[in-house]
């Protein structure tokens, strides 16, 4: 097992919400600390209040991934009076990292959007606002026959072989014959120096995003047992992805807007909504933006929503939702408190396939500053 530093622990947290897919000013990334020291402790949060520090230092964390971020404007100075200042002034104090992943765990594939999405038993979801676009590329390696089961691991491992939301780890394999004769100064893993060699290969190919070229290919060739491996990148001109805020899909089955609001507050674990519109219409369609969704009510119109559930709604934007009659819950902007169990799940993952000693904890910490009586 390894202790592992911060920058290893961002890079897991990079790989599932990369920062490229950021709104341009979200003010995520490092927010406080030396991501060089070692983390042998975890623990993910909704929100960076005093309570969550004063519970991370009880609890020995090393650091704090939260999905909204502490510093979300600079500060002209840090008074150690306020209670920004004492925040800031026990995290020094207690050497740890406060680490902000905000609209990038939006916008990215299993992230808030898509962890409330699969709560509320959506299908078929589709991106509601595109702000990211990537292109795909193809890999078809060759290896021997009794390779290819490593080298197709290695590749749906490390983020290739994805088709749309409905299908992972797709590959095709095709057998054939691979000839070779190794130089003088070879040092073939199959075959001698200077004798031509023929060998029952197998050419496996998977589509992958274009970004993920690197890693992927290093994975491959640490996989691959010959020396020298022969790997082919092709450009995919038919297939794109789009990332973004905001999912719509399907419910398994209609239901009416009453009984709807019921079933959100208990998927979503939350007691109270505020509702506007239509309770009796009929719902199928469910647009969904965590957190303050008011900018967005007309693509979720045009998205061909039944019903939309966001936080923040003000009271003008409440008018403008009934005179586009889309009846719209607003669920508060606490319910992206989903993000802790979901990034605790994939950190678990990834730390069991890096052999990372760490303890991984979410905060107990209630953050909604709403009561309702």
């Amino acid at each position: 097992m390894k202790v592992a530093n911060g920058y290893e622990y961002v890079a897991v947290l990079e790989g599932i919400a990369p920062k490229k897919y950021a709104m341009e000013g979200d003010p995520i990334g490092l927010q406080i600390g030396d991501l060089a020291r070692k983390v042998r402790k975890i623990m993910f949060t909704l929100d960076v209040l005093e309570n969550v520090v004063d519970e991370a230092i009880e609890k020995g964390v090393d650091m704090i991934i939260a999905h909204h971020p502490l510093l979300f404007r600079p500060l002209k100075n840090i008074d150690f009076a306020t209670p920004q200042g004492r925040i800031v002034k026990k995290l020094i104090k207690h050497d740890i990292i406060v680490y902000a992943a905000h609209t990038n765990l939006d916008i990215a594939d299993g992230g808030v959007n898509d962890t409330l999405s699969e709560l509320l038993e959506l299908t078929d979801t589709k991106v509601i606002v595109p702000t990211y676009f990537e292109s795909y590329c193809k890999m078809a390696v060759y290896t021997p026959d009794f390779a290819e089961e490593s080298i197709r691991l290695a590749l749906v491992n490390n983020g290739a072989g994805k088709v749309s939301n409905l299908y992972t780890e797709c590959t095709f394999s095709i057998a054939g014959k691979g000839r070779f004769l190794p130089g003088d100064n070879a040092t073939p893993a199959i075959g001698e120096a200077g004798k031509l060699e023929e060998v029952e290969e197998v050419k496996i190919e998977a589509i992958f995003p274009r970004s993920k070229m690197d890693q992927i290919m290093k994975a491959v060739k640490l996989a691959h047992p010959y020396e020298v491996p022969v790997i082919d990148i092709y450009p995919i001109e038919n297939v794109k992805s789009q990332m973004g805020l905001g999912r719509i899909g399907t419910l398994p089955k209609a239901m009416e807007m009453e009984s709807f609001i019921g079933f959100v507050k208990e998927k979503l674990s939350i007691g109270n909504v505020r509702v506007i519109g239509d309770t009796t219409k009929i719902v199928r369609k469910v647009g969904i933006i965590g957190g303050d969704g008011n900018k967005f009510i007309h693509d979720v119109k045009s998205a061909g929503a039944d019903v939309y559930i966001t936080g923040d709604i003000y009271y003008h934007t409440g008018h403008d939702l009934l005179a586009i009659d889309l009846p719209t819950i607003d669920a508060g902007h606490y319910i992206e408190k989903v993000m802790k169990s979901s990034l605790l799940y994939q950190f678990e993952t990834m730390s069991l396939m890096n052999t990372y000693e760490v303890e991984l904890i979410v905060s107990e910490q209630n953050t909604n500053p709403f009561k309702f009586y």
